[in-house]
């Protein structure tokens, strides 16, 4: 460190309590900490020191009291945690981590709980709960289908629909899924799985089987879409970015009485011919200024995977932007 060194005390009334979850098992946390800091941070009893430079020093007691308050109210704090917020804290610097992660949304079946875990994330939930149908376009890694999942089974756990329907379009497979060995089913399960995938995480693979089964959830193709009317159903359309103008057009057509529907997708990512529009993309244009309809369009800020997937997205964006002339897109 250089000679202009700062060291500034916070006190912690609860000591060893605040201090364990916030610098983590053998210290991994605090070491991450420091690393992206630039700071060294020590406790003793209940006194937490900062030293480094002044401007390093100031915003590190932000991050610091921003955590310490993750921790009071009783969140568990993971490394992932620790990458998210550093990260989320240096792009909005008014962000209040406690608050953000204050309302458990859903209970998973191995009880742990799904909170959003930026601004954009609970702008999501929001709109899925006020909205009969949300468009959410971002990266991989942003929580799009996740918090989707979750909202579908808060609504029918708390009967606001009687199933839900899960769908994305196959369009890698093209004309050739004819030609895939196995039934139907074995053919069009590796895009689907997925949804399978977060359906499982909520409700285990026991429970999720068994709605499954009884028709409570329901995981199709798009195709499989076509004619249907969808009555008190909450109904996901994932990949939404790969399906053409009329497939979007025939699915929100299916939107019946008392049901909901969240359409996901990343517009950077077309599996389309070159020649043909994205449906998602279309949808969210023309369908903008329509009430009832709600649109959240989520960055690389927002993504919740490995730390190193947000720096490869921003990368992505940074040299597309560069071939056409323009400047990146913020990551707010």
């Amino acid at each position: 460190m250089s000679d202009d060194v700062r060291t500034l005390i916070i006190e912690v009334p609860e000591g060893r309590v605040a201090f364990t979850p916030l610098f983590g098992t053998q210290d991994v946390h605090r070491k991450l900490l420091e690393r992206r800091l630039k700071v060294r941070l020590s406790a003793r009893d209940d006194r937490l020191s900062i030293q480094g430079p002044p401007d390093k020093v100031e915003f590190a007691r932000r991050v610091v009291n921003e955590l310490l308050g993750v921790v009071r109210a009783g969140s568990p704090l993971f490394l992932r945690d620790i990458e998210q917020s550093l990260t989320l804290m240096e792009t909005d610097g008014q962000v209040q981590l406690a608050d953000l992660r204050s309302k458990t949304f859903l209970m998973t079946h191995d009880r742990r709980a799904i909170t959003p875990k930026t601004p954009n994330q609970r702008t999501y939930l929001e709109a899925m709960r006020a909205n009969d149908l949300v468009f959410a376009v971002g990266p991989a890694g942003t929580g799009k289908t996740y918090l989707a999942m979750a909202s579908a089974v808060n609504a029918l756990r708390e009967r606001q629909v009687e199933r839900i329907v899960l769908t994305r379009p196959a369009v890698e497979a093209g004309e050739r899924l004819g030609f895939l060995p196995g039934t139907l089913t074995e053919k069009v399960n590796p895009y689907l799985q997925p949804l399978y995938d977060a359906l499982f995480d909520m409700l285990g693979i026991d429970q999720a089987g068994r709605m499954i089964e009884a028709g409570a959830i329901e995981v199709a193709p798009l195709a499989f879409m076509r004619g249907r009317t969808l009555n008190r159903a909450f109904v996901i359309l994932d990949e939404a970015q790969n399906t053409t103008r009329d497939q979007m057009k025939m699915f929100l057509t299916r939107l019946g009485h008392d049901s909901k529907a969240v359409v996901t997708g990343d517009v950077t990512q077309v599996d389309l011919p070159p020649e043909r529009e994205s449906g998602l993309a279309h949808a969210f244009r023309v369908l903008a200024d329509i009430e009832g309809i709600g649109q959240v369009k989520l960055r690389a800020v927002d993504i919740v995977r490995h730390p190193l997937v947000q720096a490869i997205v921003k990368a992505y964006d940074r040299d597309e932007a560069r071939e056409e002339g323009r400047e990146p897109e913020p990551d707010q």
